[in-house]
């Protein structure tokens, strides 16, 4: 019989890269650990690692241990920690992936409210996942997605929240900055700054350079937004972000925001959910409160 154990050796190992360190992390003896998973080859009647010298290569049968435990242990674990929860009288806590690099800005708006409201309930952000976020959202390592691209799959759920329109940001003199909107050609000269997120997921490409068969003169990329628009505040390059987001930036920085063609880029920020959850009180709660923080919608030019 498969044994939890069983996969969190397996998974220790792989992590680690040996038994002995794997032994260490799980707080067990090599001697135990070794024991443990010879058993379970025994039952199984297949070798789940072969010795390469010092090291082990999963099998195919490891393999798949692996991919299940992958799958399996988070789960378990966020069926303890609710468990223990509510044993304690606890609601728990709301983890939100983030799939949207500008909106933890507005996440955090969101949050600050939320918290107050629901004092029993701690908010956790995680922006990077094992599985990109929907895997994280079907296996359990985040509870609610924040993402412009909703993907549309049995067992989850994803709902509008705000409207957004994406546009350009420039330096405030920039040669640019006076036009109520610019085609594609414009930024043909132009160092493109975006966050580290790949071209084929980025809205300026997918819905303006692209079809227009454009490329900037560079690309480059940047972590943070405070630092990505001091950079386009010094003349270093020009950046294409939500509109709230750059309006705010423009009160602290001389900066300067362009519509992207002549009827901009509209897009929707989406929360994503699994069905099974969607009745959570607290999580209906954070839903409806983040609809309160969109964008004002702005009159075309």
């Amino acid at each position: 019989m498969i044994e939890r154990i069983h996969l969190k050796v397996v998974k220790a190992v792989e992590e680690q890269g040996s038994l002995t360190a794997a032994a260490r992390e799980l707080c067990v003896t090599q001697s135990a650990l070794s024991h443990t998973m010879r058993k379970l080859e025994d039952n199984l009647g297949t070798p789940v690692w072969l010795r390469e010298g010092r090291s082990l290569r999963l099998t195919q049968a490891g393999r798949y241990l692996l991919s299940i435990a992958n799958r399996v242990l988070p789960l378990l674990d966020h069926a303890e920690s609710k468990l223990k929860q509510m044993a304690q009288g606890e609601r728990g806590t709301l983890r939100i992936g983030m799939e949207c690099h500008p909106c933890y800005q507005w996440l955090l708006k969101v949050v600050s409210p939320f918290l107050a409201a629901w004092p029993d309930v701690d908010v956790d952000v995680k922006q990077k996942f094992q599985f990109g976020g929907i895997g994280a959202l079907l296996g359990y390592e985040i509870d609610l997605l924040v993402t412009p691209d909703p993907f549309h799959k049995a067992g989850l759920c994803f709902e509008p929240v705000f409207d957004y329109e994406q546009v350009l940001v420039v330096p405030q003199h920039h040669e640019l900055a006076e036009n109520l909107y610019i085609e594609p050609i414009s930024l043909r000269n132009e160092v493109l700054l975006t966050y580290p997120v790949a071209p084929d997921r980025l809205d300026i490409y997918t819905q303006f350079l692209n079809p227009a068969g454009v490329v900037p003169k560079r690309h480059k990329t940047s972590e943070t937004t405070d630092i990505m628009l001091q950079m386009v505040a010094s003349g270093r390059g020009v950046a294409a972000l939500p509109r709230w987001l750059a309006e705010e930036y423009c009160v602290k920085l001389p900066l300067a925001v362009v519509r992207l063609g002549r009827n901009g880029i509209a897009k929707q920020i989406y929360l994503g959910t699994r069905e099974s959850d969607r009745d959570i009180e607290y999580l209906r709660a954070f839903i409806a409160l983040s609809r309160d923080f969109g964008e004002t919608p702005k009159d075309s030019a």
